[in-house]
């Protein structure tokens, strides 16, 4: 509990609380996010290899529709597809839970390790496959009417993944509660996500655009094409594993900032500090300046 601080906080004070935890935890959070996203690299690697076999040239479509067994690898390109986007979806589920609960326990003073906080996850697969996926679909709506509607959505719903996880709640109950706690707070969210695609962007011009243009480069040669198509692959992982931590981190600290703010949560969890992370209570929030 040394390292207990609830306190409101401005908006620097929460960029700083996040970068401070992902530097101090660096290892921690890598490994929350990188453990699930090898399942992704493996199969990535695998598919490169599988389409892209040593000593291929380049056949025109018509002679390659003629071949036979052409339908059974169209076939089994489609189950490749189908199977990549099950276990995309299960490792970024992993990894962003893992996270919210890494951060949870680290901002209330207490330790955790990689194995506790994906661990955690167990049960929570479809609740949270739930609520992203409402997430998803209330934002997409809401940027179908126009840009800035859509952002400023997506804004309100920032917290919506910690509530589901810290507060037990179901897909439609952790948006309202998202959409409630952010309320006059949406452009704390909109720096946190700008910051985060900044990031993101950053990440994609260093480990990931460069062997992109080698790929190009490579288009009549299959054997340095499959060579940098896997390099591609492994820039792409180290992109995800570095940056998408931060964005998971950031969205926690705001989410206990605005309980905090509403909630009165230092005094809650002062009260009892090892019992369960329950929504406020109405009637107890403070008023600050």
């Amino acid at each position: 509990m040394a390292d207990l601080d609830l306190r409101p906080l401005s908006l620097g004070e929460i960029l700083d609380r996040t970068f401070s935890i992902y530097r101090k935890n660096f290892l921690l959070f890598v490994g929350i996010t990188a453990i699930p996203q090898l399942l992704v690299l493996a199969l990535r690697l695998a598919q490169t290899l599988f389409f892209f076999p040593v000593g291929q040239r380049n056949v025109p479509g018509e002679q390659l529709q003629g071949r036979p067994g052409f339908g059974g690898l169209v076939a089994l390109g489609i189950v490749g597809v189908i199977v990549g986007v099950v276990v995309y979806l299960v490792a970024y589920l992993f990894a962003q839970g893992g996270t919210v609960f890494a951060v949870s326990e680290l901002y209330l003073g207490r330790t955790t390790t990689i194995g506790a906080a994906l661990g955690r996850m167990r049960g929570q697969l479809g609740s949270l496959f739930g609520v992203l996926m409402l997430n998803g679909l209330v934002a997409g709506l809401a940027f179908l009417l126009l840009i800035i509607p859509g952002i400023y959505v997506a804004c309100r719903l920032i917290t919506c993944v910690p509530a589901a996880l810290l507060e037990d709640l179901g897909p439609r109950s952790s948006l309202e509660r998202s959409w409630g706690l952010t309320k006059d707070y949406a452009g704390r969210a909109f720096v946190i996500n700008l910051l985060y695609f900044v990031l993101a962007y950053a990440a994609a011009f260093l480990f990931t655009l460069p062997f992109g243009v080698a790929i190009a480069l490579s288009a009549k040669n299959p054997e340095a094409l499959r060579l940098w198509t896997a390099i591609s692959h492994l820039g792409e992982f180290v992109g995800e594993v570095l940056v998408s931590p931060i964005l998971t981190i950031a969205t926690a600290v705001f989410y206990y900032d605005l309980r905090v703010r509403k909630e009165a949560f230092d005094l809650q969890f002062m009260m009892n500090p090892t019992g369960p992370i329950a929504p406020g209570t109405p009637g107890v929030a403070k008023t600050f300046s």
